[in-house]
Parts: structure tokens; C-alpha cells; sequence
């Protein structure tokens, strides 16, 4: 699991940037219902949740959000209580003008204190792309909260440091460039093309309702966050060690992140089975839902509650 290319990640957001309006968060807050905010020290995170049985908890990916999810939740909500979370920085959490929230640490810590907040003592984990890194750090660093592990196209766990940049230290000089970025659609819809295998899967609705979950007030602060060098050491995350039941999903065309890298990283963990979904892309969970809750479900299911 390579990281994934930093251009094609980070295009998406940079693009969004240059908008001359971003939402604030009480707007944010007027639209959604109250029930999707949780409260987490100084934070309002925000949430989907349905259905009822084991906790399972969705992780999306880098320029993702709750929204990424939507075909397979209610599905998955049949047979478990699904919780969806967006991390710091993406989608409708509140976003922190901290730097540290944004570390790879602190986005499974936010996990961890979201499962706490709900009661979980453990849960199922489902994670896509930069959520399958942050997945793998909870799966190394805090195996027993987790009852399994799953994984959509993920990126390595060293990802949330490897994109990192000291050019992104010089905040002023960077909120300027981010603020000047000129906002093209095309720029958008091109991100998105990278990630489907399936071209026509990629309407100007999605564009719009990925574009309205990223130019949220408050996003040059996670650009930095996301992006300035963290100082000191890192955790060396060792795949070895993950004993958690996991299954790794992998879209043959993925032009993100390559499926070999995924196919490679998956032989060393112990207890991982590697699938590959034909005709699909960086995101199965938009593109092939139908695939991926065929593998999906009966993994969980045979894990007991």
C-alpha cells in the first residue's frame, strides 16, 4: 500500500481552495440535523448513523467525506449499527485551527474518542484509501477496540507523513497561494475521473456534492494542518504485527494507488485476505457498491457480534 500520488490526492482540495465563498459552519450547522454533530472535547464532529447490532465504523478517504459512503450504508445498516465519521479536515467536522489535529495520531484518537463517546468498547472498522492508513494505525496501535478490520484501497499507514512539506511552514505565504488557486469545475470532475474506471459514473451532481463537503470555512487551517512537518519521531507502523481479521478490497483499475503495492502490503499481515473487484476503480464503494457489499457483509457476519 504505496502512498498515493501527491498531485493526484491533493487536486481535488487544491482546486476547491480558490473559491471566493466558503461555507461557515453555521450555515453547515442550520442545514444538518442536530443529531449528526457529536460532541468531542472543544469539537462537533460530525456523523451518519443508522441502523442497529454490531458497531461498525466507516472511515472515507482523502477528499472524502460521510457522503462517500451513502450506497452502502443501508445495506450495511441492516445487520449492524453503521456509524460514519468525517475526520478532521474533510466533510461537515468542524475544523480546528490546530495543526496537531491533523496528524495521523490524532485522527484515530478522534476515532477512538468518537467509539467511546457512543459506547462502543469495540467495533468493526471499515476503512477507504486515507482512512484505511489512519485503520491500520488503530489496527497496530489499539488492537482490541476492534472486533475486524476492512479495508477499501488504502493507502499506507505512513502516508498521513510521507505528503508532508516544508513549504506548507510558511502558512501566511500558503493560505495566499490557497485563497489565489483558481476554482475550475473541470479541475474537480478531473480528480474524480482519476478514481472511476466507469467515466460516466462521474456527474456533475457527484462533483457538486463532493466540492460542497470540502469549501467549508476553515480549510486553509486544514491545509495546513494536513500538509506542515510534524517534528519528532513517528511510530513505524509494522503490518506484521496486525493480528486483527482483515479483508482488503481492491479495485483492478485503480489508477490512485496500484493494486500490486495493495496485493503486497496485504501477504504481510497475518490474518488479511485480499479481494479484487474487476472494472473498478480507487472507489468501490461509489462505483461497485453491489461488489462490495457482496464480500463486505459475509466477512463481518462470520466474525461474530
Amino acid at each position: 500500500m504505496r502512498r498515493p500520488p501527491f498531485v493526484s490526492l491533493f487536486s481535488l482540495l487544491l482546486a476547491c481552495l480558490g473559491c471566493a465563498s466558503l461555507r461557515s459552519f453555521d450555515e453547515i450547522r442550520r442545514k444538518e440535523p442536530e443529531d449528526r454533530f457529536l460532541r468531542i472535547r472543544d469539537q462537533l464532529v460530525h456523523l451518519e448513523m443508522a441502523g442497529s447490532g454490531p458497531p461498525l465504523v466507516l472511515l472515507h478517504g482523502f477528499g472524502g467525506s460521510t457522503y462517500s459512503w451513502r450506497r452502502v450504508m443501508p445495506d450495511l445498516a441492516e445487520s449492524f449499527r453503521v456509524v460514519a465519521v468525517d475526520l478532521n479536515g474533510f466533510g461537515y467536522t468542524q475544523r480546528s485551527r490546530d495543526p496537531a489535529r491533523y496528524t495521523r495520531e490524532a485522527q484515530g484518537e478522534l476515532v477512538l474518542a468518537v467509539m467511546d463517546a457512543l459506547g462502543f468498547e469495540t467495533a468493526h472498522l471499515m476503512g477507504h484509501s486515507y482512512g484505511g492508513g489512519i485503520s491500520l494505525w488503530i489496527a497496530w496501535k489499539h488492537p482490541e477496540r476492534l472486533r475486524s478490520l476492512v479495508l477499501v484501497d488504502s493507502s499506507a499507514p505512513t502516508y498521513a507523513y510521507d505528503r508532508r512539506s516544508r513549504v506548507a511552514s510558511f502558512r501566511p505565504l500558503t493560505a495566499a497561494f490557497l485563497r489565489s488557486w483558481m476554482l475550475r469545475p473541470s479541475t474537480v470532475r478531473k480528480a474524480l475521473l482519476r478514481s472511476f474506471y466507469d467515466d460516466s459514473l462521474v456527474t456533475p451532481e457527484l462533483v457538486q456534492a463532493y466540492w460542497e463537503r470540502i469549501r467549508i470555512e476553515g480549510v486553509v487551517d486544514a491545509y495546513y494542518g494536513l500538509t506542515v512537518p510534524v517534528r519528532g519521531p513517528v511510530d513505524r507502523v509494522a503490518l506484521e504485527d496486525i493480528r486483527v481479521p482483515t479483508l482488503v478490497l481492491w479495485g483492478a483499475e485503480d489508477q490512485v494507488i496500484s493494486m500490486e503495492s495493495g496485493r503486497r502490503a496485504t501477504a504481510r499481515m497475518p490474518q488479511a485476505e485480499f479481494v479484487v473487484l474487476d472494472k473498478t476503480g480507487h472507489i468501490p464503494m461509489e462505483e461497485q457498491p453491489e461488489e462490495v457489499l457482496r464480500h463486505v457483509l459475509p466477512f463481518l457476519k462470520s466474525q461474530g457480534d
